[in-house]
């Protein structure tokens, strides 16, 4: 059998020599379909990094209490007119709880940041307290956070978001410089390890800077606005338990009566982690479609060329039938060839899609995954000898005195 398989081989690749320009035409549409269904795999696949590390900054077990719902089919003018949420709201907020871990308020003002002769403009600038880093999976490149002194004195120091360190500093360590926020002098004193996700837009934590609540309200007068109040659970198993008592605190701080809707919303990430993979949902399912369609197309391609490679070799076929070759040596002969074909047209797009996800890199992450490697040559495969198996049925059906005849 192995030299079945051997001389089988060898013919097939001896026919595509022979016939070189018209391999190369045939295979684009395996090199279009496997080239699409690589870097569609490789881009989802490195947007899904993305998210999760982005993700993983706001903690799947810490509930965010807002003025605003992040997802919700409410009329949108109904909860723009909601009371905001004070600060004293939180500090009533954390004399009242018992089962979170930690409770931070935050808030949030655009500012441009300058250090000499940089700027970084439209910088999210968020306030809080020093718990604010006990409710997020913050780790630090270089310094600290601020601590509970410098926050409740409302001290004029920042932390920095790795984006705006590197676009401000470069190479120079930004620990212990000062910079201007707003007009107002800030002394850095830590920089946060990247996060490395494009998906949170300004809110990711590697674009934005944090600074103690009461010097973002001191220097830039946001106590009218809205706070929200960040609230992390001992644990997973927890987070519904604290998500009932928070509701039930912040209905007794506001004055609910039982029958008044709650004036507020408690967030979670697993609104929005639904929405994303809803979405991704969807674009898997679009590319996948055009993926199939190029790879029916290039299949199509190869089947007709191999219907007509059979009709050009009739009398070849003959010939090797009547020294012997049996009706599986022809149709191993034919499948092999198409087989081959699709397989160097599934290693090109594969090349051409590695090649290709490292440029697209550049504007969106990707990530080549082994899994897409082999999931390309099994495609390649499948799908020659899917397109080769008629013309090599043909093939070897094909009566030898009939075939010897052949002109």
């Amino acid at each position: 059998m192995f030299v079945q398989f051997k001389e089988g081989l060898l013919i097939s690749l001896q026919a595509i020599k022979a016939n070189k320009i018209r391999s190369v035409l045939t295979t684009l549409g395996i090199v279009i379909g496997v080239c699409s269904v690589v870097l569609m795999s490789t881009a989802i696949k490195g947007v899904d990094n993305s998210f999760e590390s982005g993700i993983s900054s706001l903690g799947s077990d810490v509930l965010y209490i807002d003025k605003f719902a992040w997802f919700s089919n409410q009329d949108w003018w109904k909860i723009r007119n909601r009371r905001n949420i004070q600060y004293e709201d939180y500090e009533k907020f954390k004399e009242l709880v018992k089962l979170p871990l930690a409770i931070a308020p935050s808030a949030f003002s655009v500012r441009t940041i300058k250090y000499r002769d940089k700027t970084a403009e439209s910088v999210f600038i968020s306030g809080s307290t020093s718990e604010y880093l006990a409710t997020t999976n913050f780790s630090f490149n270089s310094g600290r956070f601020y601590s509970e002194v410098e926050s409740n004195a409302g001290r004029d120091v920042v932390v920095l978001g790795s984006d705006i360190a590197e676009n401000l500093f470069n190479n120079i360590d930004p620990i212990g410089m000062q910079i201007k926020i707003g007009g107002h002098s800030y002394l850095v004193v830590g920089v946060l390890e990247k996060q490395g996700s494009f998906l949170l837009g300004s809110f990711n934590p590697d674009k934005q800077a944090y600074m103690p609540i009461k010097s973002l309200f001191k220097h830039f007068g946001l106590m009218w606005r809205s706070v929200t109040i960040n609230v992390r659970a001992k644990s997973p198993q927890l987070v519904e338990e604290t998500k009932i008592e928070a509701e039930q605190a912040m209905r007794q701080i506001r004055k609910l009566k039982a029958w008044e809707e709650s004036d507020f919303s408690v967030n979670q990430q697993e609104g929005l982690t639904s929405i994303y993979e809803s979405t991704v949902g969807v674009i898997e399912i679009g590319g996948f479609f055009i993926t199939g369609l190029a790879l029916f197309v290039g299949a199509i391609g190869i089947m007709n060329i191999m219907f007509v490679s059979v009709k050009e070799r009739t009398r070849e076929i003959g010939i090797r039938k009547a020294i012997g070759a049996k009706r599986r040596n022809i149709l191993l002969q034919f499948l092999l060839e198409s087989a081959t074909i699709c397989l160097i047209g599934g290693i090109i797009g594969l090349i051409i899609a590695v090649i290709l996800s490292y440029v697209v890199n550049q504007f969106l992450p990707t990530s080549v995954q082994a899994s897409s490697v082999i999931l390309a040559i099994i495609i390649s495969l499948i799908t020659g000898v899917l397109s080769g198996f008629a013309p090599a049925y043909t093939a070897a059906k094909l009566d030898p005195v009939d075939s010897l005849r052949y002109e």
